[in-house]
Protein backbone atom coordinates (compact mmCIF):
# COMPACT_ATOMS: atom_id res chain seq x y z
CA UNK A 1 0.00 0.00 0.00
CA UNK A 2 1.28 3.47 -0.91
CA UNK A 3 2.44 5.65 1.98
CA UNK A 4 0.96 9.16 1.96
CA UNK A 5 1.97 12.26 3.89
CA UNK A 6 0.22 15.60 3.91
CA UNK A 7 2.28 18.78 4.13
CA UNK A 8 0.75 22.10 5.25
CA UNK A 9 3.35 24.88 4.94
CA UNK A 10 2.28 28.38 6.03
CA UNK A 11 3.93 31.18 4.05
CA UNK A 12 4.13 34.75 5.35
CA UNK A 13 2.48 36.28 2.30
CA UNK A 14 -1.25 36.49 1.75
CA UNK A 15 -1.75 39.63 -0.31
CA UNK A 16 0.42 39.27 -3.41
CA UNK A 17 -0.98 36.16 -5.08
CA UNK A 18 1.69 36.24 -7.77
CA UNK A 19 4.31 35.50 -5.11
CA UNK A 20 2.25 32.59 -3.79
CA UNK A 21 1.88 31.27 -7.34
CA UNK A 22 5.66 31.30 -7.76
CA UNK A 23 6.00 29.18 -4.61
CA UNK A 24 3.21 26.71 -5.37
CA UNK A 25 4.56 26.24 -8.91
CA UNK A 26 7.65 24.70 -7.28
CA UNK A 27 5.43 22.17 -5.47
CA UNK A 28 3.60 21.19 -8.64
CA UNK A 29 6.86 20.51 -10.46
CA UNK A 30 7.59 17.54 -8.19
CA UNK A 31 6.30 14.19 -9.41
CA UNK A 32 4.47 12.19 -6.76
CA UNK A 33 2.71 15.09 -5.02
CA UNK A 34 -0.65 16.73 -5.56
CA UNK A 35 -1.44 20.32 -4.64
CA UNK A 36 -4.80 20.27 -2.87
CA UNK A 37 -5.46 23.74 -1.51
CA UNK A 38 -4.09 27.29 -1.44
CA UNK A 39 -5.80 29.50 1.16
CA UNK A 40 -4.51 33.12 1.33
CA UNK A 41 -5.58 35.61 3.99
CA UNK A 42 -5.09 39.33 3.43
CA UNK A 43 -5.51 40.41 7.06
CA UNK A 44 -3.15 37.75 8.39
CA UNK A 45 -0.86 38.25 5.36
CA UNK A 46 -0.40 34.50 5.38
CA UNK A 47 -1.19 31.63 3.02
CA UNK A 48 -1.87 28.07 4.07
CA UNK A 49 -0.90 25.58 1.36
CA UNK A 50 -1.85 21.90 1.45
CA UNK A 51 -0.36 19.14 -0.67
CA UNK A 52 -0.12 15.38 -0.34
CA UNK A 53 2.09 12.66 -1.76
CA UNK A 54 4.61 9.91 -1.10
CA UNK A 55 7.07 10.76 1.70
CA UNK A 56 10.23 11.39 -0.35
CA UNK A 57 8.29 13.42 -2.92
CA UNK A 58 6.67 15.51 -0.17
CA UNK A 59 10.08 16.27 1.38
CA UNK A 60 11.43 17.30 -2.03
CA UNK A 61 8.42 19.52 -2.79
CA UNK A 62 8.51 21.10 0.67
CA UNK A 63 12.21 21.89 0.33
CA UNK A 64 11.69 23.45 -3.10
CA UNK A 65 8.82 25.60 -1.79
CA UNK A 66 10.80 26.73 1.28
CA UNK A 67 13.77 27.58 -0.91
CA UNK A 68 11.65 29.62 -3.32
CA UNK A 69 9.90 31.39 -0.40
CA UNK A 70 13.28 32.42 0.97
CA UNK A 71 13.96 34.11 -2.36
CA UNK A 72 10.64 35.92 -2.87
CA UNK A 73 9.48 36.78 0.69
CA UNK A 74 11.29 39.45 2.71
CA UNK A 75 10.35 39.10 6.39
CA UNK A 76 11.80 42.51 7.26
CA UNK A 77 8.83 44.04 5.42
CA UNK A 78 6.14 41.65 6.68
CA UNK A 79 3.17 42.68 8.81
CA UNK A 80 0.08 40.62 9.62
CA UNK A 81 -2.35 39.58 12.34
CA UNK A 82 -1.07 36.01 12.74
CA UNK A 83 1.94 35.08 14.94
CA UNK A 84 4.98 34.35 12.71
CA UNK A 85 8.77 34.28 12.70
CA UNK A 86 9.73 33.22 9.19
CA UNK A 87 9.00 33.48 5.47
CA UNK A 88 7.97 29.86 5.58
CA UNK A 89 6.68 30.11 9.13
CA UNK A 90 5.73 26.49 9.81
CA UNK A 91 5.93 23.31 7.77
CA UNK A 92 4.19 20.35 9.42
CA UNK A 93 4.07 16.84 7.97
CA UNK A 94 0.93 14.82 8.70
CA UNK A 95 0.62 11.02 8.32
CA UNK A 96 -2.31 10.22 6.04
CA UNK A 97 -2.06 6.59 4.91
CA UNK A 98 0.07 3.53 5.76
CA UNK A 99 2.71 5.47 7.68
CA UNK A 100 3.24 5.95 11.41
CA UNK A 101 3.80 9.19 13.26
CA UNK A 102 7.30 8.00 14.17
CA UNK A 103 8.16 7.46 10.50
CA UNK A 104 6.67 10.84 9.60
CA UNK A 105 8.84 12.52 12.25
CA UNK A 106 11.95 11.02 10.62
CA UNK A 107 10.96 12.61 7.31
CA UNK A 108 10.46 15.93 9.14
CA UNK A 109 14.01 15.65 10.49
CA UNK A 110 15.27 14.85 7.00
CA UNK A 111 13.62 18.01 5.66
CA UNK A 112 14.77 20.12 8.61
CA UNK A 113 18.38 19.02 8.23
CA UNK A 114 18.38 19.86 4.54
CA UNK A 115 16.78 23.29 5.08
CA UNK A 116 19.28 24.13 7.80
CA UNK A 117 22.31 22.93 5.85
CA UNK A 118 21.54 23.99 2.28
CA UNK A 119 19.45 27.14 2.87
CA UNK A 120 21.11 28.19 6.15
CA UNK A 121 17.75 28.94 7.76
CA UNK A 122 17.42 28.33 11.53
CA UNK A 123 15.08 25.37 12.07
CA UNK A 124 13.13 24.38 15.18
CA UNK A 125 11.48 20.94 15.25
CA UNK A 126 8.11 20.78 17.00
CA UNK A 127 5.22 18.47 17.98
CA UNK A 128 6.06 14.80 17.32
CA UNK A 129 9.31 15.79 15.56
CA UNK A 130 10.56 17.80 18.57
CA UNK A 131 14.12 16.95 19.64
CA UNK A 132 13.67 18.74 22.98
CA UNK A 133 10.55 18.42 25.21
CA UNK A 134 10.08 22.17 25.59
CA UNK A 135 9.92 22.54 21.81
CA UNK A 136 6.92 20.26 21.29
CA UNK A 137 4.63 23.28 21.59
CA UNK A 138 4.78 25.47 18.49
CA UNK A 139 3.94 28.57 20.55
CA UNK A 140 7.15 28.08 22.57
CA UNK A 141 9.24 27.75 19.40
CA UNK A 142 7.70 30.89 17.93
CA UNK A 143 7.62 32.97 21.14
CA UNK A 144 8.89 36.50 20.58
CA UNK A 145 7.96 36.14 16.91
CA UNK A 146 10.08 37.67 14.14
CA UNK A 147 10.72 40.87 16.08
CA UNK A 148 12.34 38.97 18.97
CA UNK A 149 14.16 36.41 16.84
CA UNK A 150 17.51 38.23 16.73
CA UNK A 151 17.80 38.19 20.52
CA UNK A 152 16.41 34.66 20.78
CA UNK A 153 19.08 33.25 18.49
CA UNK A 154 21.79 34.73 20.73
CA UNK A 155 20.49 32.67 23.67
CA UNK A 156 22.23 29.24 23.83
CA UNK A 157 19.01 27.72 25.19
CA UNK A 158 17.34 28.53 21.86
CA UNK A 159 20.05 27.25 19.56
CA UNK A 160 18.22 25.92 16.46
CA UNK A 161 17.89 22.16 16.00
CA UNK A 162 19.30 22.57 12.49
CA UNK A 163 20.91 25.48 10.69
CA UNK A 164 22.90 28.43 12.01
CA UNK A 165 22.16 30.35 15.21
CA UNK A 166 22.36 33.47 13.11
CA UNK A 167 19.64 36.00 12.38
CA UNK A 168 18.80 36.40 8.70
CA UNK A 169 16.42 39.38 8.47
CA UNK A 170 15.10 38.23 5.10
CA UNK A 171 14.15 34.61 5.92
CA UNK A 172 13.66 34.61 9.68
CA UNK A 173 13.35 31.08 11.11
CA UNK A 174 11.13 28.07 10.40
CA UNK A 175 9.36 25.45 12.52
CA UNK A 176 9.23 21.99 10.92
CA UNK A 177 7.19 19.30 12.63
CA UNK A 178 5.16 16.13 12.49
CA UNK A 179 1.68 16.23 13.90
CA UNK A 180 -1.81 14.82 13.74
CA UNK A 181 -4.36 16.37 11.43
CA UNK A 182 -4.99 19.91 12.67
CA UNK A 183 -8.12 21.85 11.83
CA UNK A 184 -7.63 25.62 11.61
CA UNK A 185 -11.02 27.09 12.44
CA UNK A 186 -12.17 30.68 13.03
CA UNK A 187 -15.33 31.79 14.84
CA UNK A 188 -16.93 35.01 13.54
CA UNK A 189 -18.24 37.43 16.19
CA UNK A 190 -20.59 40.40 15.90
CA UNK A 191 -17.98 42.69 17.38
CA UNK A 192 -14.91 44.60 16.29
CA UNK A 193 -13.21 44.25 19.68
CA UNK A 194 -10.06 42.12 19.75
CA UNK A 195 -10.19 42.22 23.54
CA UNK A 196 -13.69 40.74 23.61
CA UNK A 197 -12.67 38.08 21.08
CA UNK A 198 -9.65 37.23 23.24
CA UNK A 199 -11.92 36.84 26.26
CA UNK A 200 -13.90 34.15 24.41
CA UNK A 201 -10.65 32.55 23.22
CA UNK A 202 -9.40 32.31 26.82
CA UNK A 203 -12.76 30.86 27.86
CA UNK A 204 -12.51 27.98 25.43
CA UNK A 205 -8.82 27.18 24.91
CA UNK A 206 -7.30 24.35 26.92
CA UNK A 207 -4.60 26.61 28.37
CA UNK A 208 -7.25 28.98 29.68
CA UNK A 209 -6.24 32.23 31.41
CA UNK A 210 -4.06 33.22 34.38
CA UNK A 211 -5.74 33.63 37.76
CA UNK A 212 -5.21 37.19 38.98
CA UNK A 213 -5.38 38.76 42.40
CA UNK A 214 -7.91 41.55 42.73
CA UNK A 215 -8.73 42.99 39.32
CA UNK A 216 -9.31 40.05 36.89
CA UNK A 217 -7.67 41.99 34.05
CA UNK A 218 -4.90 44.11 35.53
CA UNK A 219 -4.31 42.30 38.82
CA UNK A 220 -1.09 40.48 39.63
CA UNK A 221 -0.98 36.88 38.44
CA UNK A 222 -1.49 34.50 41.34
CA UNK A 223 1.28 31.98 42.12
CA UNK A 224 1.21 28.67 43.95
CA UNK A 225 3.46 27.55 46.82
CA UNK A 226 6.18 26.57 44.34
CA UNK A 227 6.09 30.01 42.75
CA UNK A 228 4.42 28.81 39.55
CA UNK A 229 1.67 30.87 37.91
CA UNK A 230 -1.86 29.62 38.55
CA UNK A 231 -4.00 29.18 35.46
CA UNK A 232 -7.70 28.48 35.07
CA UNK A 233 -8.14 25.97 32.19
CA UNK A 234 -10.64 26.68 29.43
CA UNK A 235 -13.62 24.60 28.39
CA UNK A 236 -12.08 22.62 25.50
CA UNK A 237 -9.28 20.10 25.40
CA UNK A 238 -6.88 19.92 22.41
CA UNK A 239 -7.81 23.50 21.57
CA UNK A 240 -5.59 26.55 21.07
CA UNK A 241 -7.21 29.95 20.51
CA UNK A 242 -6.56 33.68 20.29
CA UNK A 243 -8.73 36.66 19.36
CA UNK A 244 -8.02 39.08 16.54
CA UNK A 245 -9.64 41.71 14.32
CA UNK A 246 -9.91 40.92 10.61
CA UNK A 247 -9.93 44.14 8.64
CA UNK A 248 -10.78 42.24 5.45
CA UNK A 249 -14.20 41.35 6.92
CA UNK A 250 -14.54 44.17 9.47
CA UNK A 251 -15.14 41.77 12.38
CA UNK A 252 -13.29 40.16 15.25
CA UNK A 253 -12.71 36.42 15.24
CA UNK A 254 -11.70 33.71 17.65
CA UNK A 255 -8.90 31.92 15.78
CA UNK A 256 -8.82 28.26 16.83
CA UNK A 257 -6.48 25.35 16.19
CA UNK A 258 -8.13 22.02 16.97
CA UNK A 259 -5.16 19.71 17.44
CA UNK A 260 -7.18 16.53 17.88
CA UNK A 261 -10.74 16.51 16.54
CA UNK A 262 -11.42 13.14 18.16
CA UNK A 263 -11.12 14.99 21.49
CA UNK A 264 -12.79 18.28 20.52
CA UNK A 265 -14.81 18.20 17.32
CA UNK A 266 -15.46 21.20 15.09
CA UNK A 267 -19.13 21.38 16.04
CA UNK A 268 -18.25 21.21 19.75
CA UNK A 269 -15.88 24.16 19.38
CA UNK A 270 -18.63 26.05 17.56
CA UNK A 271 -21.30 25.33 20.17
CA UNK A 272 -19.11 26.21 23.16
CA UNK A 273 -17.94 29.38 21.41
CA UNK A 274 -21.58 30.37 20.85
CA UNK A 275 -22.31 29.82 24.54
CA UNK A 276 -19.28 31.77 25.77
CA UNK A 277 -19.88 34.62 23.33
CA UNK A 278 -23.51 34.92 24.45
CA UNK A 279 -22.44 35.02 28.10
CA UNK A 280 -20.32 38.05 27.19
CA UNK A 281 -23.09 39.82 25.28
CA UNK A 282 -21.96 38.82 21.80
CA UNK A 283 -23.30 36.59 19.07
CA UNK A 284 -21.53 34.15 16.76
CA UNK A 285 -22.53 34.96 13.18
CA UNK A 286 -20.76 32.04 11.53
CA UNK A 287 -17.38 30.41 11.19
CA UNK A 288 -14.53 29.84 8.76
CA UNK A 289 -12.41 26.79 7.94
CA UNK A 290 -8.84 27.65 6.94
CA UNK A 291 -7.26 25.01 4.75
CA UNK A 292 -8.79 21.54 4.56
CA UNK A 293 -10.94 19.41 6.82
CA UNK A 294 -11.48 15.63 7.03
CA UNK A 295 -14.86 14.48 5.77
CA UNK A 296 -15.61 12.83 9.11
CA UNK A 297 -15.51 16.23 10.84
CA UNK A 298 -18.23 17.53 8.52
CA UNK A 299 -20.33 14.36 8.74
CA UNK A 300 -20.13 14.40 12.55
CA UNK A 301 -21.17 18.06 12.59
CA UNK A 302 -24.10 17.50 10.23
CA UNK A 303 -25.37 14.54 12.25
CA UNK A 304 -24.99 16.47 15.51
CA UNK A 305 -27.22 19.29 14.28
CA UNK A 306 -29.74 16.90 12.71
CA UNK A 307 -30.09 15.01 15.99
CA UNK A 308 -30.40 18.31 17.83
CA UNK A 309 -33.36 19.10 15.54
CA UNK A 310 -34.76 15.57 16.10
CA UNK A 311 -34.39 14.78 12.43
CA UNK A 312 -33.27 11.60 10.70
CA UNK A 313 -29.53 11.25 10.10
CA UNK A 314 -30.16 8.55 7.48
CA UNK A 315 -29.81 10.93 4.55
CA UNK A 316 -27.15 11.20 1.86
CA UNK A 317 -23.62 12.34 2.62
CA UNK A 318 -24.17 15.42 0.47
CA UNK A 319 -27.24 16.47 2.47
CA UNK A 320 -25.53 15.85 5.83
CA UNK A 321 -22.63 18.08 4.77
CA UNK A 322 -25.05 20.76 3.58
CA UNK A 323 -26.62 20.78 7.06
CA UNK A 324 -23.14 21.10 8.61
CA UNK A 325 -22.25 24.06 6.37
CA UNK A 326 -25.47 25.93 7.18
CA UNK A 327 -25.42 25.11 10.90
CA UNK A 328 -21.80 26.18 11.36
CA UNK A 329 -22.31 29.24 9.15
CA UNK A 330 -19.34 28.30 6.99
CA UNK A 331 -20.72 30.43 4.16
CA UNK A 332 -21.03 33.51 6.39
CA UNK A 333 -18.03 35.37 4.94
CA UNK A 334 -17.64 33.72 1.53
CA UNK A 335 -19.05 30.74 -0.39
CA UNK A 336 -18.06 27.33 0.98
CA UNK A 337 -17.56 24.55 -1.56
CA UNK A 338 -17.19 21.12 0.13
CA UNK A 339 -15.50 19.76 -2.99
CA UNK A 340 -12.68 22.26 -2.48
CA UNK A 341 -12.38 22.00 1.31
CA UNK A 342 -12.81 18.32 2.23
CA UNK A 343 -9.56 16.39 1.90
CA UNK A 344 -11.08 13.06 0.79
CA UNK A 345 -12.82 14.76 -2.14
CA UNK A 346 -9.60 16.38 -3.26
CA UNK A 347 -7.75 13.07 -3.09
CA UNK A 348 -10.15 11.50 -5.57
CA UNK A 349 -8.47 10.82 -8.89
CA UNK A 350 -10.15 13.05 -11.50
CA UNK A 351 -9.26 10.42 -14.12
CA UNK A 352 -11.30 7.78 -12.28
CA UNK A 353 -14.64 7.94 -14.09
CA UNK A 354 -17.01 6.06 -11.81
CA UNK A 355 -20.14 4.39 -13.11
CA UNK A 356 -22.05 5.66 -10.08
CA UNK A 357 -21.11 9.20 -11.07
CA UNK A 358 -23.07 8.89 -14.31
CA UNK A 359 -26.62 10.04 -14.83
CA UNK A 360 -29.25 7.30 -14.80
CA UNK A 361 -29.54 7.73 -18.57
CA UNK A 362 -25.77 7.63 -19.00
CA UNK A 363 -25.47 4.42 -16.98
CA UNK A 364 -28.20 2.77 -19.04
CA UNK A 365 -26.54 3.87 -22.29
CA UNK A 366 -23.14 2.60 -21.17
CA UNK A 367 -24.68 -0.72 -20.17
CA UNK A 368 -26.38 -1.01 -23.56
CA UNK A 369 -23.20 -0.24 -25.51
CA UNK A 370 -20.81 -2.75 -27.11
CA UNK A 371 -18.53 -2.55 -24.04
CA UNK A 372 -18.66 -5.74 -21.88
CA UNK A 373 -18.63 -3.65 -18.70
CA UNK A 374 -20.68 -2.70 -16.79
CA UNK A 375 -22.20 -6.15 -16.87
CA UNK A 376 -24.57 -8.20 -14.79
CA UNK A 377 -22.51 -7.91 -11.62
CA UNK A 378 -22.47 -4.11 -11.62
CA UNK A 379 -26.14 -3.93 -12.57
CA UNK A 380 -27.01 -6.36 -9.74
CA UNK A 381 -25.23 -4.15 -7.22
CA UNK A 382 -27.02 -1.09 -8.60
CA UNK A 383 -30.43 -2.77 -8.42
CA UNK A 384 -29.73 -3.63 -4.79
CA UNK A 385 -28.70 -0.02 -4.09
CA UNK A 386 -32.06 1.13 -5.48
CA UNK A 387 -33.85 -1.48 -3.39
CA UNK A 388 -32.30 -0.47 -0.10
CA UNK A 389 -32.76 3.21 -1.07
CA UNK A 390 -36.51 2.61 -1.28
CA UNK A 391 -36.47 1.09 2.20
CA UNK A 392 -34.41 4.03 3.46
CA UNK A 393 -36.87 6.46 1.87
CA UNK A 394 -39.73 4.84 3.81
CA UNK A 395 -37.71 5.14 7.02
CA UNK A 396 -37.11 8.86 6.41
CA UNK A 397 -40.74 9.49 5.51
CA UNK A 398 -41.76 7.69 8.69
CA UNK A 399 -39.32 9.74 10.75
CA UNK A 400 -40.99 12.94 9.50
CA UNK A 401 -44.57 11.69 9.62
CA UNK A 402 -46.90 14.02 11.54
CA UNK A 403 -48.04 12.47 14.80
CA UNK A 404 -45.08 10.09 14.93
CA UNK A 405 -42.70 12.56 16.57
CA UNK A 406 -41.98 10.17 19.42
CA UNK A 407 -40.64 7.60 16.92
CA UNK A 408 -38.24 9.81 14.91
CA UNK A 409 -35.11 8.27 16.51
CA UNK A 410 -36.29 4.73 15.75
CA UNK A 411 -36.71 5.46 12.05
CA UNK A 412 -33.55 7.59 11.93
CA UNK A 413 -31.57 4.55 13.10
CA UNK A 414 -33.11 2.41 10.34
CA UNK A 415 -32.45 5.07 7.72
CA UNK A 416 -28.82 5.41 8.79
CA UNK A 417 -28.35 1.64 8.44
CA UNK A 418 -29.92 1.82 4.99
CA UNK A 419 -27.58 4.61 3.88
CA UNK A 420 -24.57 2.57 5.00
CA UNK A 421 -25.69 -0.47 3.00
CA UNK A 422 -26.51 1.70 -0.02
CA UNK A 423 -23.05 3.31 0.01
CA UNK A 424 -21.29 -0.07 0.05
CA UNK A 425 -23.48 -1.37 -2.77
CA UNK A 426 -22.68 1.71 -4.85
CA UNK A 427 -18.99 1.00 -4.25
CA UNK A 428 -19.56 -2.58 -5.47
CA UNK A 429 -21.10 -1.26 -8.71
CA UNK A 430 -17.69 0.01 -9.79
CA UNK A 431 -15.72 -2.67 -7.97
CA UNK A 432 -17.39 -5.40 -10.01
CA UNK A 433 -16.30 -3.67 -13.21
CA UNK A 434 -12.78 -3.20 -11.81
CA UNK A 435 -12.66 -6.91 -10.94
CA UNK A 436 -13.63 -7.79 -14.53
CA UNK A 437 -10.95 -5.44 -15.88
CA UNK A 438 -8.33 -7.12 -13.66
CA UNK A 439 -9.10 -10.45 -15.34
CA UNK A 440 -8.77 -8.87 -18.78
CA UNK A 441 -5.45 -7.29 -17.75
CA UNK A 442 -4.18 -10.64 -16.48
CA UNK A 443 -5.06 -12.39 -19.75
CA UNK A 444 -3.12 -9.65 -21.56
CA UNK A 445 0.14 -10.41 -19.76
CA UNK A 446 3.05 -11.79 -21.84
CA UNK A 447 3.48 -15.57 -22.05
CA UNK A 448 6.68 -16.02 -24.05
CA UNK A 449 8.84 -17.70 -21.41
CA UNK A 450 8.03 -20.31 -18.75
CA UNK A 451 8.46 -17.65 -16.06
CA UNK A 452 6.06 -15.29 -17.84
CA UNK A 453 3.55 -18.13 -18.25
CA UNK A 454 3.69 -18.87 -14.50
CA UNK A 455 3.27 -15.22 -13.59
CA UNK A 456 0.38 -14.88 -16.04
CA UNK A 457 -1.38 -18.00 -14.72
CA UNK A 458 -1.04 -16.82 -11.12
CA UNK A 459 -2.32 -13.34 -12.03
CA UNK A 460 -5.35 -14.86 -13.79
CA UNK A 461 -6.14 -17.03 -10.76
CA UNK A 462 -5.78 -14.10 -8.32
CA UNK A 463 -8.00 -11.88 -10.48
CA UNK A 464 -10.56 -14.66 -10.90
CA UNK A 465 -10.76 -15.25 -7.16
CA UNK A 466 -11.45 -11.55 -6.63
CA UNK A 467 -14.05 -11.59 -9.41
CA UNK A 468 -15.82 -14.36 -7.46
CA UNK A 469 -15.56 -12.58 -4.13
CA UNK A 470 -16.99 -9.24 -5.33
CA UNK A 471 -20.41 -10.51 -6.52
CA UNK A 472 -20.60 -12.70 -3.42
CA UNK A 473 -20.15 -9.56 -1.33
CA UNK A 474 -22.96 -8.03 -3.39
CA UNK A 475 -25.16 -11.01 -2.47
CA UNK A 476 -24.38 -10.64 1.24
CA UNK A 477 -24.82 -6.88 1.35
CA UNK A 478 -28.04 -7.04 -0.69
CA UNK A 479 -29.51 -9.64 1.67
CA UNK A 480 -28.77 -7.34 4.62
CA UNK A 481 -31.29 -4.90 3.13
CA UNK A 482 -34.18 -7.22 3.94
CA UNK A 483 -34.09 -6.39 7.67
CA UNK A 484 -34.71 -2.72 6.90
CA UNK A 485 -37.29 -3.37 4.19
CA UNK A 486 -39.26 -5.86 6.31
CA UNK A 487 -39.29 -3.46 9.26
CA UNK A 488 -40.63 -0.66 7.05
CA UNK A 489 -43.39 -2.90 5.67
CA UNK A 490 -44.37 -3.93 9.18
CA UNK A 491 -44.14 -0.61 11.03
CA UNK A 492 -43.24 2.16 8.61
CA UNK A 493 -45.41 4.80 6.99
CA UNK A 494 -48.38 2.79 5.65
CA UNK A 495 -48.71 5.12 2.67
CA UNK A 496 -45.32 3.88 1.39
CA UNK A 497 -45.66 0.15 1.96
CA UNK A 498 -45.56 -0.59 -1.78
CA UNK A 499 -42.30 1.32 -2.09
CA UNK A 500 -40.79 -1.06 0.43
CA UNK A 501 -42.29 -3.96 -1.53
CA UNK A 502 -40.59 -2.81 -4.73
CA UNK A 503 -37.37 -2.58 -2.72
CA UNK A 504 -37.74 -6.26 -1.79
CA UNK A 505 -38.19 -7.17 -5.46
CA UNK A 506 -35.02 -5.26 -6.35
CA UNK A 507 -33.04 -7.03 -3.64
CA UNK A 508 -34.26 -10.47 -4.79
CA UNK A 509 -33.17 -9.73 -8.37
CA UNK A 510 -29.82 -8.39 -7.13
CA UNK A 511 -29.00 -11.46 -5.06
CA UNK A 512 -29.88 -13.90 -7.85
CA UNK A 513 -28.12 -11.76 -10.46
CA UNK A 514 -24.93 -11.58 -8.39
CA UNK A 515 -25.20 -15.34 -7.79
CA UNK A 516 -25.05 -15.95 -11.53
CA UNK A 517 -21.81 -13.94 -11.65
CA UNK A 518 -20.30 -15.93 -8.78
CA UNK A 519 -21.00 -19.15 -10.71
CA UNK A 520 -19.79 -17.99 -14.11
CA UNK A 521 -16.61 -16.41 -12.73
CA UNK A 522 -15.86 -19.62 -10.86
CA UNK A 523 -15.70 -21.69 -14.03
CA UNK A 524 -12.12 -22.82 -14.48
CA UNK A 525 -10.96 -21.61 -11.06
CA UNK A 526 -8.41 -24.07 -9.73
CA UNK A 527 -8.93 -23.73 -5.96
CA UNK A 528 -11.83 -26.18 -5.70
CA UNK A 529 -12.04 -26.05 -1.90
CA UNK A 530 -12.54 -22.27 -1.97
CA UNK A 531 -15.01 -22.51 -4.86
CA UNK A 532 -17.10 -25.29 -3.30
CA UNK A 533 -17.31 -23.38 -0.01
CA UNK A 534 -18.39 -20.07 -1.54
CA UNK A 535 -20.92 -21.75 -3.89
CA UNK A 536 -22.51 -23.56 -0.95
CA UNK A 537 -22.86 -20.27 0.93
CA UNK A 538 -24.22 -18.60 -2.22
CA UNK A 539 -26.80 -21.39 -2.72
CA UNK A 540 -28.01 -20.98 0.85
CA UNK A 541 -28.26 -17.22 0.40
CA UNK A 542 -30.40 -17.59 -2.73
CA UNK A 543 -32.83 -19.89 -0.93
CA UNK A 544 -33.09 -17.51 2.05
CA UNK A 545 -33.57 -14.58 -0.33
CA UNK A 546 -36.49 -16.20 -2.14
CA UNK A 547 -38.17 -17.16 1.13
CA UNK A 548 -37.69 -13.72 2.66
CA UNK A 549 -38.88 -11.86 -0.43
CA UNK A 550 -42.05 -14.00 -0.63
CA UNK A 551 -42.82 -13.32 3.04
CA UNK A 552 -42.35 -9.57 2.60
CA UNK A 553 -44.52 -9.43 -0.52
CA UNK A 554 -47.24 -11.42 1.23
CA UNK A 555 -47.22 -8.84 4.02
CA UNK A 556 -47.32 -5.99 1.50
CA UNK A 557 -50.30 -7.49 -0.30
CA UNK A 558 -52.07 -8.08 3.00
CA UNK A 559 -51.64 -4.42 3.96
CA UNK A 560 -52.78 -2.95 0.65
CA UNK A 561 -55.81 -5.29 0.55
CA UNK A 562 -57.24 -3.91 3.77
Amino acid sequence: MKQLIECVPNFSEGRDLSIIKIITDEIEKVEGVRLLDVDPGAATNRTVVTFVGTPDAVVEAAFSAIKKASEVIDMSKHHGEHPRFGGTDVCPLVPIANISMEETALYAHKLAERVGKELEIPVYCYESAALLPERRNLANCRSGEYEGLHKKLEDPIWKPDFGPARFNPRTGAIAIGARDFLVAYNINLNTTSTRRANAVAFDIREKGRPVREGNPITGKIKKDEQGKEVWMPGALKACKAIGWFIEEYGIAQVSINLTNISITAVHEAFEVSCQKAQERGMRVSGSELVGLVPKKAMIDAGKYFLLKQQRSVGISEEEIIKIAVKSLGLDDLKPFNPREKIIEYLLEDPKDKKLVGMTAEGFANETASESPAPGGGSVSAYIAALGVSLGTMVANLSSHKAGWDDRWAEFSTWAEKGQKIKDELLYLVDEDTRAFNKIMDAFGLPKGSDEEKTLRTNAIQDATRYAIEVPFRTMQKSFESFDLIKAMVESGNPNSVTDAGVGALCVRSAVIGAYLNVKVNGAGFKDKAFLDDILKKADDLVLKTKTTEEAILALVNEKISK
